[in-house]
């Protein structure tokens, strides 16, 4: 099985002024297309082609154990974790969403409201030191906001991650996610995203994962 780039439903302008054209083409052309080669070139000389995406990102600690060269191991988690996190990316981007039904519930029992539950997703976003991402994830049917560097996803084994859940949604805050925009102003871009945040795509997720008591795919 290799990756190909997600095709986006969406035209690259379709979200200024909150992420510019030219950021767009550039995240999803080069950096994800990037990590997609080399996931790719990767699994074809690990011998992983006869795995899905599932299988490798939440039993990399397997294959990292199975495997005697760690710089190949890391190069995979790396690169394969860059495509999961930026397939979801892209499926959060639409305009005129509302947060609504059972996840509105939700996320107002575990965080008291919704806007202290975006107050609390800022601060996470604006306190992460480096590159990484922001998740709202569900973990044994609750709602928590974790972050994880670089392109490690909320489903990576725990022991590697150091955190665990589904992920419900992400912001990207690597510095090519906004940098040309926003310069050094990452709260601006934290604050802009909830203007384009799919709440119809985080619901089909939460309602997924939250009515399903079997094994849920990534994507």
């Amino acid at each position: 099985m290799s990756y190909v780039l997600p095709k986006l439903k969406y035209a690259y302008d379709s979200f200024e002024p909150f992420i510019d054209t030219e950021t767009m083409i550039i995240h999803h052309t080069k950096h994800h297309q990037t990590y997609i080669d080399n996931t790719n070139m990767m699994i074809k000389k690990m011998n992983l082609l006869h795995k899905n995406i599932d299988q490798i990102i939440m039993h990399l600690r397997d294959i990292k154990n199975s495997n005697n060269l760690d710089n190949d191991y890391i190069f995979l988690k790396n690169n394969i974790g860059g495509h999961i996190n930026h397939s979801i990316f892209w499926s959060l981007l639409k305009r005129g969403t509302v947060l609504r039904g059972r996840l509105k519930n939700q996320i107002e029992q575990d965080f008291n409201s919704f806007d202290n539950f975006k107050q609390m997703f800022e601060k996470v976003a604006i306190s992460h030191f480096g590159s990484g991402w922001v998740w709202l994830v569900e973990r044994k049917k609750k709602l928590y906001i974790e972050s994880t560097i670089n392109q490690d996803n909320p489903l990576i084994d725990s022991l590697i991650s150091k955190t665990y859940g589904y992920p419900i949604f992400g912001l990207d805050i690597w510095e090519h996610a906004y940098y040309l925009k926003y310069k050094n102003r990452r709260m601006d871009y934290i604050q802009s995203f909830w203007q384009i945040l799919n709440w119809d795509e985080v619901i089909f997720r939460f309602e997924k994962c939250f009515c399903s008591s079997q094994n849920i795919n990534i994507f």
